[in-house]
């Protein structure tokens, strides 16, 4: 890489020549970190951004979203990520901590939606239909007492089987394979799944506007007896173990069950089974947003920020026949995403007051 474009890069972003990154590590290539849903879609953008010639195809790692956000707000500088993917928006918190970290000025970029999914594998002969309520049941750590549900009396989840539950469900072990708590996947089936399901009790409802601390505690805590198993970030680990246990139930991204239709097959919930045509209308009920991240202060030091965003937000990639759409991602409306590939030319700086 040019010295002359290391040195300014590196006194861009405030970096000693003499600390942990000089001048000729300055990196000439996008590094992005963050979500596992989002990183098959960032991934194909990336290539097909490297193909174009005029940049190096840029680095994406896999890290979920809570791990993602870290990264990305230790600070400004080549050894921090210039983009950060991830499954749900970034928490105040996280804001927070960048802002204290001298990431001042963050870019959000919203892509398209994904749904959670719960699968098994296609080797079994059960074909799960789940309420958001049922999903509560046997997730939840804490669970209404099943001998008097609405007393506001509150016990250890006592479900081992899912026909514990609903009589209608196999009588099978509940085993549910699912990401870590840095995962945004396990952010949203806490936030989408549990908590909805949870709303199915009067009395907990009610707890969401009188006792807001107590209703998250009890609606989106996960157990963990065993019923729920942390497998990791890694969607193909996680098949594999369905493939070994024909028992057992994976949470994924619907991107994930539509690129793996031959191995796996969906739960409905609520009625509904995850489609393109139910997540983009809304009637799935356990669907979400998807986002990246950008950091401002490294536009125009690292090559190509600009441009990679441009071709994120392109109707090759993001619309409805575009190349990310062959990939399991569900297209903003057109209307909205035109206005997205208009304001991020601006490049606006997030604010979460």
């Amino acid at each position: 890489m040019d010295k002359k474009f290391a040195m300014m890069g590196a006194v861009a972003l405030g970096l000693s020549l003499s600390g942990s990154a000089n001048a000729e590590e300055a990196r000439d290539y996008i590094s992005a970190v963050g979500s596992s849903t989002v990183y098959p879609f960032a991934t194909v953008v990336a290539e097909q951004f490297g193909k174009a010639g005029k940049f190096k195809t840029p680095k994406i790692e896999s890290t979920g979203t809570g791990g993602g956000m870290k990264l990305f707000c230790g600070g400004v500088g080549v050894q921090h990520p210039d983009v950060a993917n991830a499954s749900r928006k970034i928490k105040k918190s996280e804001f927070d901590a960048c802002q204290k970290a001298g990431v001042k000025d963050i870019v959000e970029v919203k892509i398209g939606f994904d749904g959670i999914v719960l699968a098994n594998s296609k080797k079994s002969k059960t074909k799960f239909q789940l309420s958001r309520k049922e999903i509560y049941q046997a997730l939840a750590k804490r669970v209404p007492d099943p001998a008097a549900p609405e007393s506001e009396a509150l016990v250890e989840n006592p479900y081992k089987t899912w026909n514990q539950i609903n009589p209608k469900l196999p009588q099978t072990k509940i085993e549910v394979l699912g990401p870590p708590p840095t995962s945004g996947t396990r952010d949203a089936l806490a936030e989408l799944a549990l908590e909805g399901g949870c709303q199915g009790f009067a009395w907990l409802k009610a707890k969401k506007e009188s006792d807001k601390d107590f209703f998250n505690n009890v609606c989106m805590t996960v157990r963990q007896d065993g019923g729920y198993i942390e497998a990791g970030e890694n969607d193909n680990l996680i098949l594999q173990k369905l493939e070994a246990n024909p028992n057992a139930v994976g949470i994924f991204g619907y991107s994930y069950l539509d690129q793996n239709k031959d191995k796996i097959k969906a739960a409905t919930v609520d009625g509904e089974e995850p489609t393109y045509e139910t997540i983009s209308s809304g009637k799935y009920a356990i669907s979400r947003p998807l986002f990246f991240y950008v950091k401002k202060a490294h536009i125009g030091v690292i090559p190509g920020i600009v441009e990679y965003v441009a071709e994120f937000t392109s109707e090759k990639a993001w619309g409805d026949e575009g190349y990310l759409a062959d990939k399991g991602l569900i297209p903003l409306p057109s209307t909205e995403r035109k206005k997205i590939a208009e304001e991020v030319k601006n490049l606006p700086a997030l604010s979460l007051e």
